[in-house]
């Protein structure tokens, strides 16, 4: 029996998620929660396997308590439950853990298949947010490659940089002159193709998480 807890705030719509698992032979829904900091609290004292997460909660947002969450119970599958199809918040959340996301709107049959596929090792998803995690990926390789051609010592300054160092603590740090420094810096956007020091410290950041 898979133990189901449900994070949802409008009373109508966790009920209704509640009585739809307990209907199943195969799941059970172990605690029902109405916000991301009552979650926090309980869920890791229930242990639940699959959590049915609003994103969009009073106070902690369900993205922010997926994050949380997951560090408190790393195995937990996280479904992530929203009115609308919203690319970029589901994209965001699945990038941080999520299995998978349903739609408020979902038939009883297909929560259950949702949860029946998580079980299985896949993630319920549609077509137009798949297709915009295989865009994220193709770019997150171009990252790597640029990052790549970063030279030892233009690693060093850029880890400096993101550190929050001037040019010219960067240079006492490597007793070079600023002009040494700004020397590196140039090449490094040319490599990041990025044209601003805000723009290299994302990409690289990205790398570097």
């Amino acid at each position: 029996m898979t133990k189901i807890a449900i994070v949802e705030d409008n009373k109508t719509t966790r009920e209704g998620l509640e009585k739809i698992i307990n209907l199943s032979s195969s799941c059970r829904c172990i605690c029902t929660c109405s916000t991301a900091e009552e979650a926090l609290r309980v869920l890791p004292q229930q242990k639940p396997e699959i959590v049915l997460m609003d994103i969009q909660l009073p106070g902690m947002s369900g993205v922010e308590c997926l994050t949380k969450l997951k560090e408190l119970l790393p195995a937990v599958q996280v479904i992530m439950v929203t009115v609308y199809e919203d690319p970029d918040r589901i994209f965001r959340a699945l990038r941080l853990g999520a299995s998978g996301y349903l739609l408020k709107r979902t038939a009883p049959e297909n929560v259950l298949n949702a949860i029946a596929e998580v079980q299985q090792g896949g993630a319920p998803m549609s077509g137009a947010i798949a297709r915009k995690i295989v865009a994220y990926f193709r770019d997150q390789e171009n990252v790597n490659s640029e990052v790549e051609k970063l030279t030892a010592r233009e690693r060093e300054v850029l880890d400096l940089v993101v550190l929050g160092f001037s040019n010219k603590e960067i240079a006492d740090r490597f007793d070079v002159t600023l002009d040494a420094v700004r020397w590196h810096l140039k090449h490094i956007y040319l490599k990041l193709h990025v044209h601003t020091r805000t723009e290299a410290v994302l990409k690289y950041s990205r790398v570097r998480d």
